[in-house]
Parts: C-alpha cells; structure tokens; sequence
C-alpha cells in the first residue's frame, strides 16, 4: 500500500479515540459500583434530583464545616436535678404519712394528723361507713373508728391504734400564704393505686365548694393529676407541708382533666381538733344571706370608687346579724347593708367574708364589721353564733 503524508496521522488519531474509549467503559463501570447519593424520591420522576458522589476531601471538608452542637446547659440541668431530688426527698418524708382508706366496696386517702392516732380524711369516703380499713405505706392494715364528720367542709377523722412510734404526723402549712403558679404534689390512692405521687401547680385560688348545706370557701384549685380514690389525701407544697385535702375534680369522665380541688389546710386547722374532742363541729355563723357586689350595682349606687363588697339581701331571724342591727334590702333592690370590711381585713367578694369567718373565728367571738349603709360608713360589732347544724 502506498503511504502518504496522511498516514501518520490517521493511525496517531485512531489509537487516541481507542484510548478515549476505554477511559469511558473504565469511568462508567464505577459510576454502576457506587450508590445513589442524595435521591429525592417522593416526587415525580421529573423531578428526581441526583447529586454526584462527594469526593473524600469534600466529605471531610463539609463535616468540618458544620457548627458544633450546643453544649447543654449546667445551671438548667443542676435545677431539673436539684428539683427532682426535692421531689424525691418529699415523697420519702411523706408517703408513710399517707394511708390508703378502704370501706366496704369504697376507698380514698387518708393521712396522719397526730400521734394519737387521728387520721384526717374526706366526710364522703368515710360517711356512714360499717368497717374501715386503714393500710400504711409499709404494708400494715389496721382497723379504724370514726370519730367524727363535717359534712359542712367535707373532711372527717378517723383513729387507729397504733402505737405513737410508729406514725409519722404530717405538717399542715398555713393556707393564707398561698399563690397561684406555685408548684405542689399529690400523694394517695387513685383508683386503688397505693403510694401515688402527682405534681403540678396551683392553678387557682379562692374556690367555693358544695359543702352538704354551706358553701366551703378560699377552696385551692390546682392542676396536680387528682383521680377517685385520691380524695382525703394531702397536697403538698415544696416543704413537703399540707396546704389542703384533695377532695374533688371537675370531669365529665370522672378521672382527672386538669381541673381538681382540696380544702384549705387552715379549714382543716379548724375543723379536725373540734372533731378530735367532740365528735362534731360547731361553725360560727353571721346569719345574713347576701352576695358580692357587682359592677353594675356598684356604678348604681354611686360607689365608684369602691372596689367591692357584700349585699345583705336578707337577715334570718333571730340570728346574730339581727341581734347586731344589720339590715337586708328584703327583695327591695339594693336597699341592704354593704359589708365592706371584717376586723380590718376588706371584703371585696362574698368568699372573702365567708372564708374569714370560717377560718379564722370562733362560736361566740365578736367580730367588727365596716358597713355601708344608706351611704354612711358605720361600724357594727357583731357576736358570732353557732351555725345550724346540716344533720
């Protein structure tokens, strides 16, 4: 064959494109080796979306680019944990003060008052029981006597013989002092659960509940998970003290919504050493029917620069606020006495007026009453009576 100037040439092209050629087979074949990185699958094929495989400098490269993870926060945790030995600590001072109450085919709470024995529970775990059942946190069961119920603040106190030792009183706070938002802690027997503990806040304060005639007033609502069998058991603050005695929920189930109330540790204070001696208690008692004033009927009666009070709507004959003087407006309007102070203390909503007279007086104590009347501020000393019993 004849050679030509192009012969060197056409052969120096044909072994380059053949050497292009397995480059290409070579490349193709790792691309098959590797897997898919970064495929986003969950959208149509259109548009699936493949980022090329990273080289190993890049990788490194793009982890080290990446801020470091935050470091957590010692003072944040040191509080959670200092919080939970709190919690622990109550819970191991407590809970063998606490007591499960069993009657019949009933149960509730309980918790120990004293060394003699006095155990304070609700009126409606233990009214009209047969037998009670009283089991300790250590596993003893003992039988227990009724000594005396108040259906009037629900709560009730039973004894057991078991010697002083052995029990573990619990400290009752005084319920005064208390504030909405301040953490505190359930112990009883929800749904027969012995030794349970709950937490939460106090979601509110000065509450009223349905006693069997009288309203239970400066009632504590709180959100601490309360189920049935919880009632007659204590809430507790952070010192591990009674502040009240979780008697109720608000629940269209009947199990806990966030809504559960207790009776304040100072009715308790009350009422439990009356029932102690005798057997009952006594309530003082003003003897008048009346409510808080509203807006309306302050802006009405030209008292704007009040900030509340109580309308005597009516005066039971006979009793003290007769006795002292004391005017209803007798289904007239607006006509009766406004109470607008009690020993000093302003009475700005019924409760106030209530709440102090149950909590902090006596049978036979006399207390002075700031009036308004007609207008005119007075002063009425008035002597409490003995409430008529609910029995």
């Amino acid at each position: 064959m004849k050679r030509t100037a192009w012969t060197p040439f056409i052969i120096i092209l044909m072994l380059s494109l053949a050497l292009m050629g397995c480059a290409g087979l070579t490349a193709q074949d790792e691309a098959i080796t590797q897997p898919a990185v970064n495929t986003v699958e969950t959208v149509p094929d259109s548009a699936v979306i493949t980022a090329p495989p990273a080289s190993e400098e890049t990788s490194t490269n793009s982890a080290q680019s990446e801020p470091p993870a935050p470091p957590l926060p010692e003072e944040g945790i040191e509080s959670l944990f200092a919080q939970e030995e709190a919690f622990i600590a109550i819970y191991e001072r407590v809970n063998p003060s606490v007591v499960h109450i069993g009657v019949g085919g009933g149960q509730g709470s309980g918790f120990v008052y004293d060394q003699q024995g006095h155990i304070v529970t609700n009126n409606h775990v233990v009214a009209g029981a047969g037998q009670i059942a009283v089991a300790f946190a250590d596993g003893r069961i003992v039988e227990a006597e009724l000594i005396g119920t108040d259906p009037d603040s629900d709560l009730a106190v039973i004894k057991v013989d078991v010697p002083a030792e052995q029990l573990v009183p619990v400290t009752i706070a005084d319920s005064d002092q208390l504030n909405v938002g301040q953490i505190v802690i359930a112990i009883g027997n929800p749904f027969g659960l012995s030794g349970t503990m709950t937490t939460g806040i106090i979601s509110s304060l000065d509450r009223e509940l349905d006693g069997a005639q009288y309203l239970i007033p400066d009632v504590i609502q709180t959100d601490a998970a309360i189920n049935p069998g919880n009632s007659g058991g204590p809430l507790l603050d952070l010192q591990g003290h009674v502040i009240g005695v979780n008697s109720a929920i608000r629940s269209a189930s009947n199990s806990s919504s966030g809504v559960g109330f207790a009776v304040p540790a100072n009715i308790v204070q009350a009422v439990a050493p009356q029932l102690i001696a005798t057997g009952s208690v006594s309530h003082p008692w003003l003897g008048i029917a009346g409510g808080t004033l509203s807006p309306n009927a302050i802006e009405e009666l030209g008292l704007n620069g009040s900030t509340g009070g109580v309308i005597i709507s009516s005066v039971v004959a006979n009793g003290p606020a007769e006795a002292a003087g004391l005017r209803g407006d007798n289904g007239q309007g607006l006509g009766g006495d406004i109470i607008t102070a009690i020993d000093g203390r302003r009475v700005q909503l019924f409760d106030d007026l209530l709440g102090y007279i149950v909590q902090h007086t006596t049978v036979g104590q006399t207390v002075t009453l700031e009036v308004l009347r007609d207008g005119n501020a007075i002063t009425v000393p008035l002597t409490l009576g003995a409430r008529p019993s609910s029995g």
